[in-house]
């Protein structure tokens, strides 16, 4: 019997077919014969304690005409499956929580789910940095306007972000005496209803970037995909202008990732992004880490195929 693998993402339909890395693992899963299976968040479902979803066979081509085709579903115990891939993206919200609670029974069904249920629910993408503060620039997670203001005059210059959001969405670069300070931070918090992180501006960013640095099982590949801003932006995000230059690990990412390593082998989290601005981690990414297929291209990499063959492993394990 083949390998049965099952993926939760957003619409497969509206996926940008040259850069998507979900789409990137589906190929390789099924250039090893294993069986794919489709599932929309709304598919999934917990009846009287057993996990279920509405799943549909998925067959997958690196044709930007015609990269998938759908057959009709049917509903299905989740243990039936052997492999999930959680690949859902932000907001991490309530609804991403329960999420997680569901694909967490399925583990206890004996599925493996990549990443981890809980670590994808405990590990915020911009507070779990902070388990790392060795590696991380100046930092503030906090609501109160005082604060954040006073942090901002520290240090001259600060980022200021959401914690639930992706892709640059709305972060925000504040000098100290900016005039929209208020409103932004207002904004931000929702008027202290909300925590935002605050982090020194690391001026880097401008010429080498943000370095997306992906790890499989802890083991950081040799490349990083430095994501420069655009012309007249300071975010380096793809979805915000980014463009995207490969360039080797140096000396200092390969001390961050032996830092962060050991943590996530122990959570589970068997694919994860490291953002690095400068010689600091900003972000640990672990619900959809980005950034394969631009590597791949640029490298001849295979890193999906890669992942496959660490979660082939770990199904032999089993």
């Amino acid at each position: 019997m083949p390998v049965s693998i099952g993926v939760v993402m957003d619409p497969i339909g509206s996926i940008k077919f040259h850069k998507d890395t979900t789409l990137a693992m589906l190929l390789a899963a099924q250039a090893r014969g294993w069986a794919l299976h489709y599932m929309e968040p709304g598919d999934l479902y917990l009846r009287d304690g057993r996990s279920g979803a509405y799943m549909r066979p998925l067959r997958v081509w690196p044709d930007e005409r015609r990269w998938f085709e759908l057959d009709e579903g049917v509903e299905r115990p989740l243990s039936e499956l052997d492999v999930i891939l959680m690949r859902k993206d932000p907001p991490v919200d309530m609804e991403f929580a329960y999420i997680t609670h569901l694909l967490e029974q399925a583990e206890r069904e004996g599925t493996l789910v990549v990443n981890r249920a809980a670590a994808l629910r405990d590990a915020n993408e911009k507070l779990f940095a902070m388990e790392f503060p060795q590696c991380a620039p100046p930092t503030l997670v906090g609501r109160r306007e005082g604060a954040l203001r006073a942090f901002i005059e520290e240090h001259g210059t600060a980022v200021l972000k959401p914690l639930g959001a992706m892709g640059g969405a709305s972060v925000f670069r504040i000098a100290h005496g900016d005039p929209n300070t208020g409103v932004i931070i207002e904004t931000l918090t929702e008027n202290g209803r909300r925590y935002v992180m605050a982090q020194r501006y690391l001026p880097e960013i401008t010429e080498q970037g943000d370095k997306r640095i992906l790890l499989i099982d802890g083991q950081p590949l040799p490349y990083a995909l430095a994501r420069i801003p655009a012309a007249g932006e300071f975010r380096g995000n793809l979805a915000a202008g980014g463009r995207g230059v490969g360039i080797a690990l140096s000396e200092r990412d390969r001390w961050i990732c032996a830092q962060v390593a050991p943590v996530l082998r122990e959570k589970g989290l068997l694919f994860v992004g490291l953002d690095v601005i400068g010689d600091y981690l900003t972000e640990i990414n672990v619900t959809s880490p980005t950034c394969v297929r631009e590597l791949d291209r640029a490298y001849g990499l295979d890193i999906a195929g890669d992942l496959m063959e660490v979660i082939a492993a770990r199904l032999a394990e089993r």
